[in-house]
């Protein structure tokens, strides 16, 4: 067996080469014949149920505006009831006929069940269910202060996802609907600091590939990847417990922003109503992935470089508002955090402290 292995190692590698360099021009032929028909047939999301969660700011209220705009009916989930208030408002404004909202955690089956159920009971259908739900974080695993939250990470980023689509699944079948799942590009780009995250990312980009496959049709689903990604967190801001909002401030070099969020919520909507499989925002990251299955090394040396020139910085905090905003304890803001419901793309700024500063960030 090992000799066979060893002739294969040899053989494949080169053979499927080949054999994609022939097959190429066909499959692009193809993916543009697919592109043409979904861009003049693409569905009517007119008077539609659309259910989103994560709802309350970030991709997932850009989301709720654009499906606003086709006139989709909207169910807006997420856990600040009192946010999805002026989101609403602002989807009616924008042509949505009916919009619900209701304050839920994704985390908890009942709560799903809940949330399905009486838009089931309101509307009588559920057409696409849009899980945007989604937490980012930054630094070292070994540099990590508290082991606790590393299942926080994970349940947020693929259960948050799973419990709705498992209670939608049903209803979703009969209307031959469509799920819209809210990755990243971490799935299968290993960048620095984002361990537990790409984790997460690459469980759920696997396990919404194996459902489609046994949904076999009956249901669609459109996988988003982003890179970077402006949203809230990216102009510096959090949620802590007891809805204390507070503000970081970096010491470091180079200043960046993200991507405007709005631009990848239309891409989104835009693919979700053509029926595409895969929407990715911006498609030049996929060039690297030929780095990772022909030239890991590569990638490799990059980060290495990279990381090296980095040196140190810095993380403090300014509270903003509520009872932590004078001398807030960093064990506080790290250890008990809510679970945070909004969709935030990573956050590949923030920075890893090496005084007693916490090291975790839990982005909202």
């Amino acid at each position: 067996m090992d000799t066979f292995n060893s002739v294969l190692n040899w053989v494949v590698p080169p053979a499927s080469l080949v054999m994609l360099a022939f097959s190429w021009p066909t499959l692009t032929f193809i993916n543009t014949c697919e592109r043409v028909y979904y861009y003049f047939f693409v569905e009517d999301i007119d008077n539609k149920v659309v259910v989103i969660t994560g709802a309350s700011s970030g991709i997932g209220e850009q989301i709720a505006y654009e499906y606003a705009k086709k006139r989709a009916n909207l169910v807006l989930v997420a856990r600040r009831d009192q946010r999805l208030r002026g989101i609403r408002e602002n989807a009616k404004r924008l042509g949505a006929p009916n919009v619900l909202t209701m304050a839920a955690d994704v985390l908890k089956e009942e709560d799903c069940r809940r949330f399905i159920n009486e838009t089931i009971s309101f509307f009588g259908r559920v057409d696409h269910l849009v899980n945007t739900t989604s937490l980012g974080h930054t630094f070292y695993f070994e540099e990590a202060n508290d082991a606790s939250v590393f299942p926080m990470l994970m349940d947020i980023n693929f259960w948050g996802n799973v419990y709705p689509t498992y209670v939608a699944l049903p209803y979703l079948r009969q209307s031959r609907g469509r799920i819209v799942v809210n990755a990243a590009v971490e799935n299968w780009l290993p960048l620095p600091k984002m361990s537990l995250y790409s984790a997460a990312k690459a469980a759920l980009v696997n396990f919404y590939e194996t459902l489609r496959l046994e949904l076999n049709g009956a249901v669609g689903i459109t996988i988003a990847t982003h890179g970077w990604i402006g949203t809230e967190m990216t102009s510096g801001k959090f949620m802590v417990e007891e809805g204390a909002e507070m503000q970081w401030k970096e010491e470091r070099e180079l200043q960046a922003s993200g991507s405007p969020v709005e631009d990848f919520a239309k891409l989104i909507v835009s693919a979700a109503v053509r029926g595409s499989a895969n929407v990715k925002f911006p498609s030049w990251y996929d060039v690297f992935l030929l780095y990772r299955v022909f030239a890991p090394d590569v990638l490799q040396w990059t980060f290495r470089l990279l990381l090296s020139t980095q040196g140190m910085r810095s993380t403090s905090f300014i509270g903003t508002g509520g009872p932590l905003s004078e001398s807030p304890s960093p064990r506080r803001h790290t250890m008990v955090p809510p679970l945070l419901e909004s969709p935030s793309p990573p956050r590949r700024r923030t920075t890893v402290s090496h005084t007693s500063v916490p090291r975790i960030q839990l982005l909202e």
